[in-house]
């Protein structure tokens, strides 16, 4: 399965497979498309696709290069795993995943580190100006399983009228210095 996209649905659909990532993942939204439930016939040529569909699947290809290699490795074994089911259960998963919140779908395009976390820190990273997004997502990606759950919970916590200034500062923090900031923030 070389097709980005396809390996990203079934990243996604890996979310319903009870072997599906160990990791704690988090995601920023997008304006992607919802995965439909049913699969519908991949145009062969760009010139059979209408503006918008080109431009999900660009956007979609481009989400898929931002990806560390790991990460698109993680997402092929997933593919290749749900390829190996019927086409029923197959079926199953994607109709499972298309019942989601359409914040849960989002996240999973992030990969499979920062996927599954996507709802839960939405709230404090979901909503950036585009120019922060990047390298909000590269600090992301750089924390443990353990620091992303952190996280979460300060998130969660976290007031909306609080969110920009906790953001900012954790986003400002050295390597080295966020596992005591977030030791502190989860302490409060």
């Amino acid at each position: 399965m070389n097709n980005p996209i396809l390996l990203m649905a079934c990243l996604a659909a890996t979310l319903s497979v009870p072997a599906a990532a160990t990791s704690v993942p988090l995601p920023l939204p997008s304006e992607a498309t919802p995965v439909p439930a049913t699969r519908t016939a991949i145009p062969t040529t760009a010139s059979a696709l209408d503006p918008a569909q080109l431009a999900e699947l660009r956007a979609r290809y481009a989400i898929w290069q931002s990806l560390p290699e790991s990460e698109r490795a993680r997402v092929r074994d997933g593919a290749r795993r749900i390829a190996a089911l019927t086409p029923a259960q197959q079926q199953t998963l994607r109709e499972r995943f298309a019942q989601q919140d359409q914040r849960f779908r989002d996240g999973w395009l992030l990969g499979p580190h920062l996927g599954q976390s996507f709802p839960k820190l939405q709230g404090l990273f979901g909503y950036l100006p585009a120019e922060q997004r990047e390298p909000a997502l590269a600090v992301l990606r750089q924390l443990s399983v353990d620091q992303l759950a952190q996280l979460s919970l300060i998130a969660q916590r976290t007031p909306p009228q609080e969110r920009e200034q906790v953001r900012s500062q954790f986003l400002a923090l050295a390597p080295g210095a966020r596992d005591a900031w977030l030791k502190q923030h989860v302490g409060h």
